[in-house]
């Protein structure tokens, strides 16, 4: 695919924001603006604040490349501002995004959808707890809308599940436990309705937690991932399928498990994924021919689908 930087013609590249995920969220947008701008692309990093929109009116521009992790960026809200200036934009739309955003309504939606997922309790508040451990222990407690694993724990006992859910409610006013997945965990990223190649994902940790995702040289990625073909086939298309089923678009990611039995349990959609050295996107993307560079510039064509988002 060929693409011509001056269509896109004066890009913001929004970037940082005052998520929980700002750190790596810099980070990405570090790593995309120095590849959009390799390729000759008239991109201009953007740190929004409450003004965002008026700076964006006065700059001129003609598209945005959202690279906002978290609240506020992954969640529909600076979709919705865009559209009301009607500014294109990369990526999910408002729908795709905020039901992505929300693991809670994502399992539910996929449960309707006949999507596999792995058992799972929302907890309001400390009233909840008994039912969470009916699931059986050990308990993964994540929470709702958030990323990068923040507030994420395994739990193995009931006095365990207190401490991680208040430490998750910090996060989150509402929080799950779900059924731990004892099996290898996989991520399949998702560029232009394709989907690249698995990752398997191997870590020492409890979990792929955030310093293993962002910082920790001991993580391992297989891609080829060892599954063959034909399931490996089978599994892109799972996700694929449940990408769909919340209303994302563009670009993206879905993790999942196998359960005990090697059977798939999907986790949750990532809207707007990393971009960092350590990012999964990137990975499979390299995986599939395909370099960072060229990458950033077919996210950045996706502002230019009319209805894509």
């Amino acid at each position: 695919m060929t693409l011509d930087p001056a269509q896109f013609g004066k890009v913001a590249l929004l970037l940082g924001g005052q998520a929980a995920e700002r750190e790596i969220s810099l980070k990405s947008g570090a790593a995309v603006g120095a590849a959009l701008r390799r390729a000759g692309v008239d991109v201009h990093d953007i740190d929004p604040g409450p003004d965002v929109l008026e700076v964006l009116r006065a700059g001129g521009f003609d598209r945005a490349f959202i690279i906002l992790h978290g609240r506020g960026g992954e969640d529909g809200q600076i979709q919705g501002a865009l559209e009301c200036i009607g500014l294109p934009y990369t990526g999910s739309g408002v729908l795709g995004s905020a039901i992505g955003m929300d693991k809670y309504r994502t399992k539910l939606l996929w449960a309707g959808a006949g999507v596999p997922t792995a058992d799972f309790v929302l907890l309001h508040g400390e009233d909840d707890l008994a039912a969470a451990a009916q699931l059986g222990f050990p308990l993964m407690i994540k929470p709702s809308q958030e990323g990068s694993s923040l507030g994420m724990a395994k739990v193995e006992n009931a006095t365990a599940l207190a401490v991680a859910w208040r430490a998750a409610a910090e996060y989150d006013r509402t929080v799950l436990a779900e059924r731990w997945l004892p099996g290898a965990e996989y991520t399949c990223a998702i560029l232009g309705g394709e989907a690249l190649p698995l990752i398997r994902l191997e870590t020492p940790n409890a979990f792929y937690d955030y310093q293993a995702k962002y910082f920790s040289d001991t993580t391992r990625y297989h891609c080829p991932c060892g599954l063959s073909v034909a399931q490996e086939a089978e599994l892109q298309a799972l996700c694929l399928r449940a990408f769909d089923a919340v209303g994302a678009a563009g670009w993206g990611r879905v993790d999942f498990m196998l359960d005990a039995a090697g059977e798939p349990k999907l986790l949750e959609v990532n809207t707007v994924p990393g971009m960092t050295d350590h990012s999964l996107v990137p990975m499979a993307a390299k995986a599939a021919g395909i370099d960072f560079d060229a990458l950033c510039l077919r996210i950045l064509a996706s502002s230019l689908v009319e209805g894509a988002q």
